[in-house]
């Protein structure tokens, strides 16, 4: 079966290119749909993708088809969406207007309200199902992309992606985005948001996730917006899945634990490698509008609908929204743990 499915990734950029580019090199007809910039940019050097572990693949620029018009959609039969997430209701008029009825549509955005957002525009014209990405990818330049993180994909489970699960599990060539197939999506993709809470503490630093990761007060700030969504999510009566080896009640805790004991502990199960950088910081280096309100924001919204409040989130929102229209960005640990957390009371963290 996937032998003969043809995979679209709409939105093709850092992920959507690593994650397509991996399915290629191991023999699943893949179609990137993405920017003219990246269209060129790959057309010229095709693909080389990386990871932390020094596992590398090269797709020659004739081995790639890489469109730049979602008209290309027309003859898939998967089609992976990767924009981000402020792009979910274009990208799906662009699904309606141009697959075929039918074609299963896999969300790897992150977030929590993506799928709900391309059901309510596709209807019953196309079943949508939900993944997520647990890892980095950074653009490098001239075609590569290297995945900085440890972690597989995790999909629905589904007999499509049962198949490309198979086939791409096969093929050594793929094994940097393997699939592991699961079943109570809502569950993961929260559990996904937790972590997702460092990308803008990430932005706001400037750094490098290791380099923002090691100063512990940097850490502080993450751990508390974890435990202030932790505190939203139970009152919701929603449990976060467990994304990597720690449970999310003990992931703020590991967090803001000390230099010694995070760097001994934390950083030798989670594989975390130089290169790697959340894409908020990547997006507003670049000018472009960031996700923030589909990551502590979406935790801000969820405490408001329960008429609470969320005010360790709600000020990271603010400083990234800030820094969205040019305002200064870079904040020192020290700084920026003062500014979000001050007189703010949160449950008790180990070295909070």
């Amino acid at each position: 079966m996937a032998a003969e499915m043809n995979v679209a990734i709409l939105g093709a950029g850092s992920v959507g290119c690593f994650v397509g580019g991996a399915w290629a090199a191991a023999g699943v007809a893949v179609r990137f749909v993405g920017r003219p910039r990246i269209a060129e940019e790959v057309a010229a050097e095709g693909l080389t993708l990386t990871d932390f572990s020094g596992w590398q693949a090269r797709l020659a620029p004739d081995a790639v088809d890489f469109g730049t018009r979602p008209a290309a959609l027309a003859g898939a039969d998967l089609i992976v969406l990767a924009v981000k997430s402020h792009g979910t209701a274009e990208a799906a008029k662009e699904i309606a207007r141009h697959a075929r009825k039918g074609a299963l549509v896999l969300s790897l955005q992150n977030g929590v309200s993506n799928v709900e957002t391309l059901r309510a525009a596709l209807k019953d014209r196309f079943e949508v199902i939900q993944g997520i990405v647990p890892f980095n990818v950074a653009h490098l330049g001239h075609g590569r992309f290297h995945k900085g993180v440890a972690g597989d994909l995790i999909v629905q489970e589904h007999a499509a992606t049962r198949a490309l699960a198979a086939a791409v599990a096969r093929a050594p060539e793929g094994a940097p985005a393997r699939l592991r197939l699961a079943d109570d999506m809502p569950a993961v993709a929260w559990g996904k948001l937790l972590i997702n809470l460092n990308n803008a503490v990430n932005a706001l630093s400037g750094r490098s996730l290791l380099e923002q990761l090691k100063q512990r007060d940097y850490r502080r700030v993450v751990a508390a917006s974890i435990v202030e969504a932790l505190d939203v999510l139970a009152a919701a009566g929603i449990a976060p899945a467990q994304i990597g080896p720690i449970p999310p009640k003990l992931l703020p805790h590991a967090i803001a634990a000390p230099n010694l004991v995070f760097n001994n502990l934390f950083l030798k199960v989670q594989k975390i490698d130089a290169k790697a950088r959340s894409s908020m910081a990547d997006d507003i280096r670049a000018g472009r509008p960031t996700e923030i309100d589909f990551l502590n924001g979406e935790v801000v919204r969820l405490a408001q609908r329960l008429k609470r409040k969320a005010p360790v989130n709600a000020a990271i929102v603010d400083l990234v929204k800030q820094a969205e229209l040019g305002i200064e960005h870079l904040w020192s640990p020290e700084d920026l743990r003062a500014h979000v957390l001050q007189g703010h009371k949160v449950a008790p963290v180990f070295g909070y």
